[in-house]
């Protein structure tokens, strides 16, 4: 079954906010529908399964494992009409182009990613993904400090928050990472 027009749809919004979870309720309601589906995430990502997005929850469905853009486009199948991409933020920019020829395809892709850093800066290739997505949703977590919503990723090291000097990329979980509001989000060094 083909779509009559490509889209493209971004899920996004800081860890623990249920990126993933959202990313598999859409794939499974198109795989109930009949759609040919496929899912890729970052190599980088070993952190629940190597062969699988997988949510902190513990949701979980089957994805290829690619180190780089081109990587997803050498495996698209012909009769694939929905493309999803799991921690985008993670991949060189060569993914803009492969969504947006993706979707101009026909293809409905579905993109999910942290939308900023642990800096509450913006991340990698996602405000331009989100630029070209004729769908966005920002997710919420809540606030490991006061319980209220919560919109950024507070990185720890050793208890205490990273420095703005620290690197951008570490990839973790609950060990690591926590999701703050504005107010309770704190980056020394900015």
């Amino acid at each position: 079954m083909k779509h009559h027009n490509g889209s493209v749809e971004v899920i996004c919004g800081s860890m623990f906010s249920g990126k993933t979870d959202e990313l598999i309720r859409r794939l499974r309601r198109a795989t109930i529908a009949r759609q040919k589906v496929q899912v890729f995430k970052p190599a980088i990502d070993i952190r629940y399964a190597t062969e699988k997005v997988k949510s902190h929850a513990g949701s979980e469905f089957d994805a290829l494992p690619v180190n780089h853009a081109v990587d997803i486009r050498q495996h698209i199948k012909a009769d694939t009409t929905v493309v999803a991409i799991d921690e985008a933020q993670f991949f060189d920019l060569a993914v803009v182009d492969l969504v947006i020829e993706l979707a101009d395809s026909g293809m409905r892709v579905i993109v999910a990613g942290l939308d900023t850093d642990f800096r509450g800066e913006p991340f990698g290739l996602m405000p331009v993904l989100m630029c070209n997505a004729e769908k966005v949703d920002k997710l919420q977590a809540i606030c490991m400090v006061c319980g209220e919503p919560a919109s950024r990723t507070q990185r720890l090291v050793n208890g205490q928050p990273a420095r703005y000097d620290d690197p951008v990329v570490i990839v973790g979980a609950a060990e690591l990472y926590e999701a703050r509001c504005r107010q309770h989000h704190d980056v020394p060094g900015k």
